[in-house]
């Protein structure tokens, strides 16, 4: 018999369902995905890491679990949330089905619920903390138990995600995962024997983002997000990359310094700096301006973005729920991209420097490869060094 199991919003809202994956108490702001694919890669994505998800597409577990589409070494989520949880999966790359997947990583799910209900509450409220719990526990007493869990802003849980030493990524893409065939042309990596060093921070970055580096001819050291700019410059690198990551931008203050004095070494030698999601808004708040909190954030795969310059739309993956405030950009940021739902900022770049961010996940995983330019645009500044080796 499945074991019965709550989830408790810290507005009230109690619902009733099903337990699946292991039998314990998950804790953190409850948010949503709008994805129709990609359950794996949602549940291993590090910018998870203190919250529970609800996916709005209502059957999930159909095709199974596999080790090549993890995002990172185990699911991050604290809890998942789901409307129907299918009791078979069929595809010949699954190895797993999600509920055993889950239970061999103890992360606790729920099934059966409305999860429009929880949706519409969470669109009209804000996103909220929230418990699952297997408990014979009352309404009242979870409901307690989520409004004494922390808030998310202030929170800092890049500490939490990073990994615990310096390492080298040598990994490309398998040929099913391999890039749009026009990244590589337009990257202009296939014309050069010259390899370029990047350095990427990994304030929690997907392994989709590390593909993508050396799929355009980067040799890649990886640090942890704590890396001082001393420890990055020791290693030579022609280029920065800054990942994303989970938790409030404004509490990782030690990431914020460092990326402060990786630009002033840009204004004296050439130094190339990517950055995406977390890493974007880092790079914002080191150079003067400030975050805030979306009521409900950003996350699927369907998010439409304009570039300013080509007037084009993208099709975005995205996964965050604080924002840059455009009303603070310094003079020397310019906008290059805007959220065509809520007109939230997107993307930036440097006026002077070889230095550009955006919001969204441009190496998608799951989702559209719109994108995936932007990882040649970071190749085509790396290839610009004077000093080229």
């Amino acid at each position: 018999m499945p074991t019965p199991a709550k989830i408790a919003l810290e507005d009230g809202t109690v619902l009733q369902g099903l337990a699946f994956g292991a039998e314990a108490e998950a804790e953190g702001e409850v948010v949503f995905n709008t994805s129709m694919t990609g359950y794996q890669e949602v549940l291993t994505d590090p910018s998870y890491k203190g919250q529970i998800v609800i996916m709005t597409y209502p059957l999930i577990g159909n095709y199974g679990v596999n080790p090549e589409d993890e995002e990172s070494d185990r699911p991050q989520v604290e809890g998942f949330v789901i409307r129907e949880l299918s009791r078979i999966h069929s595809n010949h790359r699954a190895t797993e089905h999600l509920d055993s997947y889950l239970k061999r990583h103890g992360v606790t799910g729920i099934w059966g619920v409305d999860t429009r209900l929880l949706l519409r509450r969470i669109r009209v409220v804000g996103a909220m903390r929230g418990v699952i719990s297997t408990e014979d526990l009352s309404d009242e007493e979870l409901i307690e138990r989520a409004r004494s869990l922390p808030p998310m802003s202030g929170r800092d849980l890049v500490r939490e995600v990073v990994p615990p030493a310096a390492y080298e990524w040598r990994e490309g893409h398998a040929s099913r995962f391999r890039p749009p065939e026009w990244v590589y042309r337009d990257s202009y990596a296939w014309r050069t024997n010259y390899v370029p060093h990047v350095v990427a921070l990994d304030f929690g970055m997907k392994r989709n983002i590390a593909r993508y580096l050396v799929a355009i001819g980067c040799r890649l050291t990886v640090l942890p997000g704590t890396a001082t700019a001393e420890e990055v410059l020791a290693y030579e690198p022609d280029g920065v990359f800054l990942s994303n990551g989970p938790g409030d931008p404004a509490a990782v203050e030690y990431a914020i310094a460092t990326i402060r004095e990786l630009v002033r070494v840009s204004e004296t030698r050439y130094l190339p700096i990517f950055g995406i999601c977390l890493g974007h808004q880092l790079l914002c708040l080191a150079l003067g301006a400030e975050t805030f909190k979306l009521k409900f954030g950003h996350r699927g795969a369907n998010q439409p973005v304009i570039h300013v310059k080509t007037q084009k739309v993208e099709i975005t993956t995205q996964n965050h729920g604080f924002a840059v405030l455009p009303e603070s950009l310094p003079n020397c940021l310019e906008p290059t991209h805007w959220n065509l739902n809520d007109r939230t900022l997107e993307g930036v770049r440097h006026r002077d420097l070889p230095i550009f961010s955006v919001q969204y996940h441009p190496e998608a995983s799951a989702g559209p490869h719109d994108s995936a330019y932007l990882f040649a645009e970071f190749r085509r500044l790396l290839d610009a060094s004077p000093g080229r080796r």
